[in-house]
C-alpha cells in the first residue's frame, strides 16, 4: 500500500541513468567528494536511503558546491516523499549549473509534489519543450496547463505523453478526456474516458458495495447460550441498473454526458460466507473469532466484480446498570477488498457497542467506531484526490419491540467525520435511519423495511470538479436509500429472501448525483 504523491524514485532511478550524460562541471575531474557521491548512488539504488544521504552530507561538506551532490541529495528527499526537504539543495544545484535539465526536471517535481504549481509550471514547461518524451512529463506539464484552464495546450502535452506507470496512464487518460468535452470534442472524449475506466474502474462503487455487503453479511439468528460456533451462507442471483454508478442526465457539468455514454446495467451472481467461533466463554463474559468471504459477479459488466475477505475478534461482557440489564462489547475486524481481482481497499475498523435493555420493549444502542482506510493508490495521484482516510463515527440507535421481536419498529442517528490524506474527500456527516419489521401470522414471512440519509458536507473546494469551473465549490451529498425486503423461513434451516434497493444521491457536483436500483433473491442456510 503506497501513498507516494509522485512518481519520485521511477524517476530518480531513470535520471541515474542519464546523469552521466550531463555536461556538469562536476564530473571534470575526480575528488574526494565523487568518491562519496558514487557510493551514495549505489546506496540509492539499494533503498539504502539514510546511508545514501550520509554520503552526500560527507561530500557536501567537502565541496559544498558540488553539483553532483546537491542534485542527488534531492533525489533521495524525494524517493522518501519529502519533496520540502528536496528543494533546498535542487534550488542549489539549480544555481551552480542553471542549464541542467535533469536538476530542472527534478526541482519541477519537488515544487509539484509540494503544490507549488506557479513554481513547478515554468520549470517543466522548459524541459517538454527540450524532451517532451521523458517518462510521465507531458502528464505533469498536461495537468497544470488544464488547471490554467489552457484545455487546447493540456491535449498537446497529454497526446506526447509517455509513461510507464499505470496510474499516471489513467490519470493522462481522465485528463484528456476533461478537456477533449471542455473543447466540444465529445466524441473522443467518451473514447478516452471509458479507456481510463478499464485502466481504474470508478471508485463510486466502493459505498453501494458496502451496503450490499453488510445487508448480506448481517449477524445470524441468536443461537443458544451453549452453541459456540455458527455458520452461514447465502446465495443468490441479483440485477443492478446502476452497477458502474454513472451520474443522472445534467448538462452542468460536460463529464456526465461522458460518463452517460458507458454502460451501466447488469445481472449477476453473489456468495457470501460467514463463520463465528465463541473460544471463551465465562460468567458475564464471552470471547469471539469470525471470518467472512463475499463475492459478486457481474454478467454483463466483469471489472465490476468483487471480492472481499474479512476476519474479526470481538469481546463482549454481560452486566447491570442501576438494576437494568446492560451489555458492553468491543470489536476489531480487517477486511481486505478486490475489484476485478486487483486490490482496491484494505481497512482496519474498531467498534464500541454499549446496550441497555430495561425491559422487554425496549433496547437502547450507543456505539462508537473508528475505521482506517487505505486505497490502492500507486504511483502518482493528485495531492488533494488522495482517498486515505480515517474516519470516526459515533451513534445510537433505539429498538421498540413487540411479541418477543416478532415486530419492532427502530430509528437512530450517526455523526462521522472522514478525515481524508486528499481534501477533496474530507467530510462531516450526519446520517438519520429508520426502519421496521412486521411478521405475518401465516408461515411466519418476515417483512422489512430500511430507511437511511446521510448528508455529507465537504470541507474543501473541490480542485477537479465541476470540470468546466474546478475550484469554485464545496461539494455537498445527501444520500437516501430505501430497502424493503421480505423473508420467508423454510425448514432445514433455510430462508428465502427477496430483498429491492433504491439509492437517490442528490449532489451539488453533478457528476455524484445519481439514482441506482437493486433487485436480489437469496437463498441463506445457517448453522
Amino acid at each position: 500500500m503506497s501513498r507516494v504523491k509522485t512518481p519520485a524514485a521511477l524517476l530518480a532511478l531513470l535520471l541515474l541513468l542519464c546523469w552521466s550524460l550531463a555536461t556538469s562541471p562536476a564530473l571534470a575531474q575526480t575528488t574526494e567528494a565523487d568518491v562519496f557521491v558514487a557510493q551514495a548512488i549505489l546506496d540509492f539504488d539499494e533503498k539504502r536511503y539514510d546511508q545514501a544521504m550520509a554520503n552526500l552530507r560527507r561530500a557536501l561538506e567537502l565541496e559544498p558546491d558540488n553539483v553532483e551532490a546537491l542534485y542527488y541529495a534531492g533525489v533521495v528527499q524525494m524517493a522518501q516523499n519529502r519533496p520540502a526537504d528536496a528543494i533546498p539543495f535542487l534550488e542549489r544545484a539549480r544555481a551552480k549549473s542553471p542549464t541542467n535539465t535533469a536538476v530542472q526536471l527534478q526541482l519541477g517535481l519537488a515544487y509539484f509534489a509540494s503544490q507549488n504549481y506557479e513554481r513547478a509550471q515554468p520549470l517543466l514547461e522548459d524541459v517538454f519543450r527540450q524532451d517532451p518524451n521523458q517518462d510521465g512529463l507531458g502528464y505533469y506539464v498536461g495537468f497544470m496547463r488544464y488547471r490554467n484552464k489552457d484545455y487546447r495546450g493540456a491535449i498537446r502535452a497529454f497526446r506526447v505523453a509517455r509513461s510507464t506507470n499505470p496510474e499516471l496512464q489513467q490519470l493522462t487518460r481522465f485528463y484528456t478526456g476533461l478537456a477533449l468535452g471542455l473543447t466540444g470534442q465529445s466524441a473522443q472524449a467518451a473514447a478516452e474516458v471509458e479507456q481510463s475506466l478499464r485502466l481504474a474502474p470508478a471508485s463510486a462503487l466502493t459505498g453501494p458495495a458496502e451496503r450490499l455487503r453488510d445487508t448480506l453479511t448481517a449477524a445470524a439468528a441468536r443461537k443458544g447460550k451453549e452453541q459456540r460456533f455458527s455458520f452461514e451462507a447465502r446465495a443468490g442471483f441479483f440485477y443492478d441498473d446502476n452497477v458502474s454508478v454513472i451520474p443522472d442526465r445534467d448538462n452542468s457539468d460536460p463529464l456526465v454526458g461522458i460518463l452517460r455514454d458507458n454502460r451501466h446495467e447488469s445481472s449477476g451472481e453473489l456468495l457470501a460466507l460467514r463463520a463465528d467461533y465463541v473460544w471463551y466463554r465465562s460468567e458475564g463474559w464471552e470471547a469471539t473469532v469470525g471470518g467472512s468471504f463475499f463475492m459478486t459477479y457481474n454478467n454483463d459488466l466483469p471489472k465490476f466484480n468483487i471480492l472481499d475477505f474479512l476476519v474479526s475478534t470481538g469481546v463482549t461482557h454481560t452486566t447491570s446498570l442501576g438494576g437494568v440489564p446492560a451489555q458492553v462489547g468491543a470489536q476489531y475486524a480487517f477486511d481486505y477488498l478486490l475489484l476485478d481481482r486487483e486490490e482496491f481497499i484494505r481497512r482496519h475498523t474498531l467498534s464500541l457497542v454499549g446496550a441497555l435493555v430495561p425491559n422487554e420493549t425496549f433496547l437502547t444502542q450507543a456505539f462508537g467506531r473508528f475505521q482506517n482506510k487505505e486505497f490502492n493508490e500507486q504511483g502518482t495521484v493528485i495531492a488533494e484526490e488522495i482517498r486515505d482516510a480515517n474516519n470516526w463515527m459515533v451513534g445510537f440507535l433505539q429498538f421498540v419491540r413487540f411479541e418477543q421481536d416478532k415486530h419492532f419498529l427502530k430509528f437512530g442517528y450517526q455523526f462521522d467525520y472522514e478525515d481524508a490524506d486528499g481534501r477533496n474527500f474530507e467530510y462531516a456527516g450526519h446520517r438519520l435511519q429508520a426502519g421496521a419489521q412486521y411478521t405475518l401470522p401465516w408461515m411466519a414471512i418476515r417483512l422489512k423495511y430500511d430507511f437511511d440519509v446521510h448528508f455529507r458536507d465537504y470541507l474543501n473546494k473541490n480542485t477537479v470538479l465541476p470540470s468546466n469551473a474546478p475550484g469554485t465549490r464545496s461539494r455537498y451529498d445527501t444520500e437516501i436509500t430505501n430497502v424493503v425486503r421480505g423473508e420467508l423461513p423454510l425448514p432445514y434451516n433455510l430462508t428465502l429472501a427477496a430483498e429491492y434497493q433504491r439509492t437517490d444521491a442528490h449532489s451539488n457536483l453533478a457528476v455524484f448525483d445519481y439514482t441506482r436500483n437493486v433487485f436480489t433473491v437469496l437463498l441463506s442456510w445457517t448453522y
